[in-house]
C-alpha cells in the first residue's frame, strides 16, 4: 500500500551466543591454572621415580598452556568477533576431541600395558617413600582411599629400604608397612602410626586382621568399575561441552559473516 515501508530486519550478531561463548572459555582458564597447581608436588615425584621418560610437570605444562591459548582465542574471539580467532578455537578443540576419543580407544586396548605401567610406578614410588614428603602423602592417601597396600600386596614393600625383610635392615620398620596400610579402628580416636611395625612377620591370614592385604592397582580397576557410570558420565559431560564449544564459535562465525556480507 501506497505511504507504508517495508522494513527489513539486517542480520546481527547475537549477543547472548557472542557472551555465552566468552563465558565458556574462561573455563579454560580457570582449568589452566588449575593445572598449574600440583606442578610443585608432581615435580618432586619425577625426580624420584622412573615413569619412563614421561615427566607429568610437563604434561600439566602443555595442557595448562594449550588450554590457556584456546581461552584466550575463543574470549578474544568471541569479544571482538575475530572469525580467524574463532575458527582456530574450534578447530583446535575439534582435535583436542579427537584426540581424548583416541585415547580412550587406545585404553581400552591396551589396557593390560596400562596395568603393568601403573604397577610399576606405584612400585617405584613405594621405594621412594621416604625421600620425600608429598610423595609420603599422595601414597598414604591412595592406600586409605583404596583400602590397599602396594602395588599387588604389603610384600611389595620389601622393596623399600626401610620396610624390607632381610637381616641386614636396621630400621624399627623391619618387615613393616606404613601405617596407611592399616585397617582402622573406628573407635580409636588418636591415628596409631605403629599399627604396621612387624605385621608382616605374621602368617598372612593373620594380617588380614591388621593391615589391608589387597594390592592398589587391582582395587583401583575395582573402584573404576564400580563407579563405571560416573566415570563416563564425566567424560561425556566433558565430550558434550566440548562439542557445545564447537557449535557456539561455529554459529557465531556464521553470524559475523552474515554481517560483513551485508556491509
Amino acid at each position: 500500500m501506497p505511504g507504508k515501508h517495508q522494513h527489513f530486519q539486517e542480520p546481527e550478531v547475537g549477543c547472548c551466543g557472542k557472551y555465552f561463548l566468552f563465558g565458556f572459555n574462561i573455563v579454560f582458564w580457570v582449568s589452566a591454572g588449575v593445572c598449574a597447581g600440583p606442578c610443585g608436588v608432581l615435580s618432586n615425584i619425577s625426580a624420584l621415580t622412573d615413569l619412563g621418560g614421561l615427566d607429568p610437570v610437563w604434561l600439566f605444562v602443555v595442557v595448562g598452556g594449550v588450554m590457556s591459548v584456546l581461552g584466550f582465542a575463543g574470549c578474544i574471539g568471541a569479544l571482538r568477533e575475530n572469525t580467524f580467532l574463532l575458527k582456530f578455537f574450534s578447530v583446535f578443540l575439534g582435535l583436542i576431541f579427537f584426540l581424548e576419543l583416541a585415547t580412550g580407544i587406545l585404553a581400552f586396548v591396551f589396557k593390560d600395558w596400562i596395568r603393568d605401567q601403573l604397577n610399576l610406578f606405584i612400585n617405584n614410588n613405594v621405594k621412594a617413600y621416604r625421600d620425600d614428603i608429598d610423595l609420603q602423602n599422595l601414597i598414604d592417601f591412595a592406600q586409605e582411599y583404596w583400602s590397599c597396600c602396594g602395588a599387588r600386596g604389603p610384600n611389595d614393600w620389601n622393596l623399600n629400604i626401610y620396610f624390607n625383610c632381610t637381616d641386614l635392615n636396621p630400621s624399627r620398620e623391619r618387615c613393616g608397612v606404613p601405617f596407611s596400610c592399616c585397617v582402622r579402628d573406628p573407635a580409636e580416636d588418636v591415628l596409631n602410626t605403629q599399627c604396621g611395625y612387624d605385621v608382616r612377620l605374621k602368617l598372612e591370614l593373620e594380617q588380614q586382621g591388621f593391615i589391608h592385604t589387597k594390592g592398589c592397582v587391582g582395587q583401583f580397576e575395582k573402584w573404576l568399575q564400580d563407579n563405571l557410570v560416573v566415570v563416563a558420565g564425566v567424560f561425556m559431560g566433558i565430550a558434550l561441552l566440548q562439542i557445545f564449544g564447537i557449535c557456539l564459535a561455529q554459529n557465531l562465525v556464521s553470524d559475523i559473516k552474515a554481517v560483513k556480507a551485508n556491509w
